[in-house]
């Protein structure tokens, strides 16, 4: 590791303690230390507003058209007290990175120009909980296929309409599939929407032409002027301008650039319309980003199609072995078109509702603009120009789309994000799987940027089944195989290891940009595989709340970010408000990792009589149950598929009623001791589901961290948060619960140490960091409270705990060190990671055991408190060294049932005769 320096690149200022450097490939602290930055996208829920999922046709165009609609809530409920949940839950899974998903929708949806300050103020008290539970975010500009009225998420309605276009005609021209009006309008069966088949529509007229006209509006549609400037810059500008406002409001909250917000993503999931394309009557012979499944028309036949004019198109089906040509279908839209009429704007090109004025003279309303651009003849259908697309018009060379068009987008978006946040991590994500262009040269990353590439299992995500072959998706794009078969990959071992390989191929790719770290910014596996059999809707509910596919698939595609890889991610994704039926909310997509759905239920007897106990106001400890520390005493009641609230104990008058302050907040982020009581769903007649809240903590960590959870033994992995030196190798075995770390240590890796009276200070001295989940590594105490009837099997072990102290430590020998751990709280969910929690709670959790290990080190010592295990080894004066840490659970494997936790158990005939539960050893 280079010398850290004391001043940042980007503008010549010191640096702060919490400042993030991004060199020699690593994100590092001031310390000098590597940080490893894992955690989740927050949220896919974003990408619509509130009660208004995409499956949802009613008011959907009425509010798109009118720019009513408000996001404010998304991603999390912030006056309910549930935010603090879910916040303390990611953080227990020892998540330490956040990507935030903000569209432009949500910012500018009221009007060219007219900026949702409501929604921004939101963002910023989200952030600032965000902040309070210690995670670092990078704000991430998304969209999919252009808008939510163009079937996926993004941009507001009327940009539609100022590239003339008439959304609501887009299904019956198939320039678009939209969710809530699947498979026609008129017979919407959104429940039948095929998986992943609305990434077909970036090989649809709608997204074609939109993201042309956003790239390369100058080059390819001149004719095309709105309020005097070409509808690329009229477009470009709204949209920079937008998040630029959102930068400026972040800053000037005051607290949050640098200590919470690192940084800002560039456009998510970047597509290239038709710049580039060879021949608009024939598919591209190297499939990109665009889906084979459905139905298939190639530009040309979109072009038509746009126009009202019947076509007989390809139709694909995607199976195990990928996409296969299905026959033909024909779409007739009967005259219908997607080109605006002219009625909507007055004779002289201005919109009344929007108040832009289009230069008509150029650009006339009501027939396709390619048309008027000389690339086809509406009357005969024949396409003019094939290769319009091609060629750069200016220059005759050939479309280079990164270097001719992504990158001038990214430089003027980089210019105006660091204009408000000038010490920004510039996160640069072009296209899906391609190599990013060389940005050096202007000037623009001075030391301070990512690569954020984003990467899936395809062939798992779109068939929905963990497969016992794969393909090296990547490897095939990039030529690395002469055909397909070569790229085939059976078994397990050898899936993984491509998966890894394909993963270490895109680390390499930000070489290009400079040394700079990767992140894969989306990463994950869908949950409702093979017909939704986890969720008991297949083989008679055999399955119901068995994850195990899920959980190989997962792991398998994280595992890529381990080995030599050492690679940060965020998973996709963590939706609040996930269920069985409709997954995420949007396009039936259902990666969340967490869904109410799988929340524990009881009897519902049982489930009052708990309620009435934790939530007695007349108990001795009625202290601990104030709201003005817990935030809330509320029962999260599901209804209709959302979260509401009925507050049980609540002030009779809204002066009694006490508000989360930025200190009550912090004791809440400790996880004191208070109960919100439990959720249901009115399916659910005799049976309701628990929402687990703050105080769980320290009632039931084991419960509190798996409870509502899939695959949460994939996710939820042993990883070094903060290396001396950097990590070499690592790996991680879900089924031994086995970790091992090697870390490579240089004379140049020396870190700060305080000293006291002239001696080191041992406490102070900087170490080596490991998350260790107690999911897989939680004591017996810890893992059997979880049920209190052994749902959860333990191997016998025949070794006591040291249950009095506070933590456990050990030194290197021959055999390696095996200690128990015991601890008070895990310090990564404290509003200070790392600090201790207040004595108070300390004292309820009556020190508790919360993790249990057997550690062997190659050289130095170790001590566990709460989830993080500290290690020191001396860094060498001359040379470089390499240490290695050995990390078991000292019980053995924690053994889940196959009956989930969501599921209700039913009891065994002893236990139904016996009073006190029986054991037969």
């Amino acid at each position: 590791m280079p010398t850290i320096p004391l001043e940042s690149p980007a503008t010549g200022k010191p640096t702060s303690s919490s400042f993030i450097h991004t060199i020699a490939c690593n994100f590092v602290d001031t310390a000098g230390r590597t940080l490893l930055l894992r955690g989740v996208n927050l949220s896919g829920s974003s990408k619509a507003p509130v009660d208004q999922p995409s499956y949802i046709l009613d008011s959907f165009w009425e509010n798109g058209e009118s720019g009513s609609e408000s996001f404010v809530g998304q991603p999390l409920n912030m006056d309910d007290g549930s935010a603090d949940v879910h916040l303390a839950r990611l953080r227990g899974w020892g998540f330490n990175m956040l990507r935030f998903p903000v569209t432009w929708e949500a910012l500018e949806h009221a009007g060219p120009g007219k900026y949702d300050y409501e929604f921004i103020n939101y963002t910023i008290r989200v952030l600032r909980k965000c902040k309070t539970y210690g995670f670092k975010v990078y704000m991430d500009p998304h969209q999919d296929i252009w808008s939510r009225f163009s079937g996926g998420s993004g941009a507001p309605f009327w940009t539609l309409t100022a590239c003339g276009i008439d959304p609501r005609n887009l299904t019956a021209t198939q320039s678009a599939i939209i969710h809530c009006e699947y498979p026609l309008a008129h017979i919407a069966d959104p429940a039948t929407l095929p998986a992943m088949i609305w990434s077909t529509n970036y090989g649809r007229l709608l997204s074609q032409t939109l993201f042309t006209l956003f790239f390369a509006g100058r080059d390819f549609a001149p004719h095309c002027v709105i309020d005097g400037k070409n509808i690329q810059d009229y477009l470009q500008e709204h949209y920079i301008e937008a998040f630029g406002v959102l930068a400026d409001q972040i800053r000037d909250a005051g607290d949050l650039l640098d200590d919470c917000v690192i940084g800002w993503d560039s456009l998510n999931e970047p597509f290239e319309g038709l710049c580039g394309w060879d021949n608009l009557s024939i598919p591209p012979t190297r499939q990109g980003s665009t889906l084979k499944k459905g139905s298939y028309p190639t530009p040309a036949q979109s072009l038509r199609l746009g126009m009202g004019q019947a076509q007989t198109v390809e139709n694909w089906s995607f199976g195990s072995f990928g996409p296969s040509r299905d026959g033909s279908v024909t779409i007739d839209p009967k005259g219908v078109k997607i080109w605006a009429e002219p009625s909507i704007e007055t004779k002289d090109g201005v919109h009344q509702r929007w108040g832009w004025k289009r230069d008509i003279s150029q650009w006339k309303l009501g027939s396709c603009l390619w048309a008027q651009h000389g690339v086809w003849d509406i009357e005969t259908g024949f396409i003019l120009r094939e290769d319009y697309f091609r060629y750069v018009p200016s220059t005759g060379e050939p479309v280079e789309f990164l270097s001719d068009y992504w990158r001038p987008h990214f430089l003027r978006f980089a210019a105006r994000i660091r204009h408000a946040h000038p010490e920004a991590i510039l996160f640069v994500q072009p296209p899906v799987f391609a190599p990013p262009p060389k940005l050096d040269g202007d000037d623009v990353l001075k030391g301070r940027a990512a690569y954020s590439p984003h990467y899936y299992d395809g062939l798992t995500l779109i068939t929905r089944h963990w497969n016992w072959f794969n393909a090296d998706a990547l490897g095939l794009l990039r030529g690395r195989y002469s055909n397909t078969l070569q790229a085939v990959k059976i078994g397990e071992g050898a899936i993984r290891k491509s998966l890894q390989e394909q993963l270490g191929m895109l680390k390499d790719d930000a070489a290009i940009l400079g040394s700079y770290p990767t992140i894969i910014g989306e990463i994950g596996t869908p949950f409702d595989m093979d017909g939704k059999r986890s969720y008991g809707w297949t083989d008679k509910g055999r399955y119901k709340g068995d994850y195990s596919r899920q959980e190989k698939a997962l792991d398998a595609s994280l595992n890529g970010g381990d080995g030599s890889n050492g690679l940060n991610w965020t998973v996709w994704t963590y939706c609040a408000d996930s269920t069985h039926d409709w997954g995420d909310g949007w396009n039936m997509e259902d990666l969340s990792l967490w869904s109410m759905d799988d929340l524990p239920e009881e009897d519902e007897a049982h489930q009052e009589a708990t309620l009435e106990n934790t939530l007695n106001p007349n108990d001795e400890s009625s202290e601990l149950y104030d709201p003005a520390v817990s935030g809330s005493r509320a029962m999260l009641l599901r209804k209709h598929s959302r979260m509401t609230i009925v507050n049980h104990h609540a002030p009779k008058h809204k002066s009694e009623q006490s508000s989360m302050t930025a200190g009550n907040a912090a004791v809440a982020s400790s996880l004191s001791v208070a109960t919100l009581g439990s959720m249901f769903g009115p399916e659910k007649s005799r049976t309701q589901q628990r929402q687990p809240c703050l105080e769980d903590w320290a009632a039931d960590p084991y419960g509190f961290l798996t409870s509502g959870a899939r695959a949460v033994r994939a996710f939820c992995r042993p990883w070094p948060t903060k290396v001396v030196g950097t990590p070499k190798d690592m790996k991680f075995d879900i089924k031994k619960a086995y970790f091992k770390l090697v870390v490579r240590v240089g004379e140049e890796d020396a870190v700060v140490v305080n000293e006291v009276d002239g001696e080191e200070n041992e406490k102070e001295r900087k170490a080596t960091e490991i998350f260790v989940p107690l999911v897989h590594f939680g004591s017996e105490d810890v893992v059997q409270l979880c049920t209190g009837e052994g749902e959860v099997g333990i191997r016998p072990s025949g070794a006591g705990g040291a249950n009095g102290s506070v933590m456990s430590s050990g030194k290197s020998s021959a055999d390696g060190s095996q200690c128990p751990s015991s601890v008070d709280l895990p310090a990564s969910v404290s509003s200070d990671p790392d600090t201790l929690i207040r004595d108070s709670e300390v004292d309820l959790m009556e020190k508790r055991r919360l993790v249990d290990v057997s550690v062997k080190v190659s050289s130095g010592r170790w001590e566990v408190e709460g989830q993080t295990l500290r290690w020191w080894y001396d860094v060498p004066k001359i040379g470089e060294e390499e240490y290695t840490i050995e990390i078991r659970r000292r019980p053995g494997v924690i053994k889940p049932a196959r009956v989930a936790r969501g599921v209700q158990r039913k009891r065994t005939w002893c236990e139904r005769f016996c009073d006190e539960q029986c054991r037969i050893m």
